[in-house]
């Protein structure tokens, strides 16, 4: 499987630009041959809770029936961090969308960043599921920025969902760009799964995000990667010949004691 990365800048609640933008990076991505694009947190409206709440919509309008759309012409899957009202309630979402347009996977962060500006939880409410989802002899595993923090989210995908790509839709901010370029890589190496790292660039309400997209391998090598302050494309195929054989190698899911992690 051929993966793009859309590292992009969203217009600050411009929402119109912003699925102009996202439907020229996706044929840009289908061209050279990608079967599949992620793109970062919060694209549809920028990162800024007051806009957010301005600007997030069901899924029946805004930038997901666009995207629906813009797969089905281009026969591209999309994974794409999204706004997403329901109700009275707010949540940070991803949305995937097959080849065909059709939506077969939603996940909602579970884990929001809340100190000061940033303050997610004034705006979202957590999600409490995980999740992952086939995708050409694959299995995507969802999650989106602050969740790379959590280490239980990886493994319980990796061994519960058994995912073996682990995507993750950011936008991480430039004080803490080691900690991305080293917890994504931690991900890769202890799940013995690809990681494939959507961030975003740019500037939004005084936050500067730190782009360093990548795509890393089951053995912990990055395999594309993206600058921290630039928008771009970056590609790389992804196997799941890689995955078995790297586990092969080195089976530590049979080594797991998970009696001792207080695992069921």
């Amino acid at each position: 499987m051929r993966v793009a990365v859309g590292q992009i800048a969203p217009v600050l609640g411009d929402v119109a630009a912003n699925i102009r933008k996202l439907d020229d990076y996706c044929a840009r991505a289908k061209e050279a041959g990608a079967e599949l694009i992620v793109f970062p947190e919060m694209v549809d409206t920028g990162y800024a809770m007051s806009v957010i709440a301005e600007h997030a919509t069901a899924w029946s309008g805004g930038a997901v029936p666009a995207l629906r759309e813009t797969a089905r012409r281009l026969s591209l899957a999309i994974i794409c961090g999204v706004s997403e009202r329901e109700g009275d309630r707010i949540y940070n979402s991803q949305v995937f969308i097959d080849t065909s347009g059709e939506i077969v996977g939603k996940y909602r962060k579970t884990h929001l960043f809340t100190p000061p500006p940033i303050e997610e939880d004034k705006c979202f409410t957590c999600g409490d599921e995980l999740g992952a989802h086939d995708f050409d002899q694959l299995r995507l595993g969802l999650s989106i920025c602050y969740d790379l923090r959590f280490p239980e989210v990886y493994r319980r995908l990796a061994v519960d969902e058994q995912a073996n790509v682990l995507i993750i839709s950011s936008a991480w901010p430039f004080p803490r760009v080691e900690h991305l370029r080293v917890l994504a890589t931690a991900r890769a190496i202890e799940n013995q799964s690809y990681v494939v790292l959507a961030n975003r660039v740019g500037s939004d309400d005084g936050t500067a995000f730190c782009g360093t997209s990548a795509i890393i391998d089951p053995y912990g090598v990055i395999v594309a990667a993206a600058s921290a302050d630039r928008e771009e494309l970056i590609y790389a195929h992804a196997s799941e010949e890689v995955v078995r054989l790297v586990r092969a190698r080195m089976p530590v899911f049979a080594h797991r004691r998970p009696q001792l992690y207080g695992e069921r």
